[in-house]
């Protein structure tokens, strides 16, 4: 890989002191960037998730109307989607509820004029058939069965090497140590990407996934320079291997599948960036989630290291528990009555799957852990349907060998200090949690 390092010579890949200073203002004590949210259930405020109160609100929604629609908020008209049986249903039927970009995507929040216009945002996910399902073909060998089996010692070995360097006796954030050095490590692996660069990938993906830095045009003009600096980035990459035989690295099997198409450089800037916000955000919340849910339900810990096979089922609860990814949005075709509402053509449609993982009608006890829960594997944190994660497999393969490792090198981290989660209600997470390993 050293070779490639040139791609990224120069690429300043963090924020200058100036400009970070700027981004903090716009997204904390600016009142010019604040915005209201006085409607009760309007849940697109992204305190709300912050603080977890979101929880109660959705409890509510369940309870009193799981199909609702809240209008007039900062994110306009929406309906809130809060059960498991309604999301499934919605994402069983594509072609009514659309995830196209042009349609309207596949995030709360509106894309502007001039995205819609340059086509940034225009990935595969946010498509729909036939186009969908072509650029996911092409995708898809990348996360076979056996490209697992082929990652799974990688995997293994970055693991114990990550966790065997964590000090001991002293308090650090798992989240830098552990979360983000992982899922960003195997991003690079998958990508054949400049290890020394790696980095990168986590500035990219934090860019990309907070909805907050496209809500003012001074941020949406910083988003977008950030995101033509990595789509130059790795379109040199992908120049580099076009004329190169097959490799195994995923932007080889995309050079050189027969079902990607030629892509502009939007969309390919946009297919990047959902490739490492889907690799690096979700799985390393789930990871951090580990680490502070072990610790939370001390007694889950132990039936883990009393019974080890109970470890593939944990990694669902985990995901369950966690639910990396708060929502997705689809955009009604046509007029359609779901759960005794009616949603009306081009209404904007939000599966909030933060809540249906926690759907008592589903879930026994659904805000404890239990990593013997008998029905982990129903949570919706992957999506359903035709847009269902297409990484779960890599996913649960990290995770996996994770809780493996944690057990059998007696990782046993303890929160110490801060926990403090995203304020972000598409990626659902943390930014800091503080440990100590005695």
């Amino acid at each position: 890989m050293n070779d490639q390092s040139n791609v990224l010579e120069g690429v300043p890949y963090r924020l200058s002191p100036s400009t970070q200073e700027a981004l903090d203002k716009w997204l904390g004590s600016n009142p010019d960037a604040q915005t209201v949210h006085d409607q009760p259930w309007d849940v697109s405020d992204p305190k709300k998730f912050g603080d977890e109160s979101v929880h109660e609100i959705f409890r509510e929604m369940r309870a009193e109307a799981p199909v609702n629609k809240v209008t007039g908020t900062p994110q306009g008209d929406y309906w809130n989607i809060t059960t498991i049986k309604n999301i499934q249903h919605v994402e069983a039927l594509p072609m009514i509820f659309a995830s196209g970009f042009e349609k309207g995507g596949m995030v709360i929040q509106d894309s502007t004029e001039e995205a819609k216009r340059e086509g940034r945002g225009k990935t595969f996910i946010a498509m729909d058939a036939p186009e969908h399902g072509k650029r996911r073909r092409s995708v898809a060998p990348a996360f076979t069965p056996a490209e697992m089996v082929r990652l799974s010692g990688r995997v293994r070995e970055r693991t114990i090497e990550v966790l065997e360097s964590l000090p001991r006796g002293e308090q650090f954030n798992w989240v830098e140590k552990v979360s983000i050095e992982l899922t960003t490590g195997m991003l690079a692996i998958i990508f054949d990407f400049p290890w020394e660069h790696r980095h990168a990938l986590t500035f990219w993906s934090d860019w990309q996934s907070d909805l907050r830095l496209g809500s003012t045009k001074e941020l949406e003009a910083l988003r977008k320079e950030i995101t033509l600096e990595m789509g130059m980035c790795m379109y040199k990459l992908w120049q580099q291997r076009l004329n190169a035989p097959p490799a195994p690295d995923l932007l080889s099997r995309l050079i050189h599948s027969e079902e990607m198409p030629e892509m502009d450089p939007m969309e390919f800037s946009a297919n990047m960036s959902l490739l490492i916000v889907g690799a690096v955000d979700t799985t390393r919340n789930t990871m951090s989630g580990i680490a502070e849910g072990l610790h939370r339900f001390s007694q889950e810990r132990a039936k883990l290291e009393a019974d080890p096979s109970l470890i593939p089922n944990a990694v669902q609860e985990f995901i369950r528990f966690v639910t990396p990814v708060a929502h997705m949005r689809r955009t009604a075709q046509e007029d359609y009555e779901l759960d005794g509402q009616t949603i009306r053509k081009g209404d904007k449609v939000i599966l909030w799957y933060k809540s249906a993982n926690r759907d008592e009608t589903v879930f026994d006890e659904p805000y404890e852990l239990k990593v013997d829960r008998e029905n982990a594997r129903r949570h919706v944190a992957f999506g359903y349907g035709v847009h269902r994660c297409i990484g779960a497999r890599l996913a649960e393969l990290q995770l996996r060998t994770l809780i493996e490792e944690m057990i059998r090198l007696d990782i046993r981290p303890r929160v110490t200090g801060k926990v403090e989660r995203l304020e972000n209600v598409f990626i659902n997470g943390f930014s800091k949690v503080e440990v100590t390993l005695d």
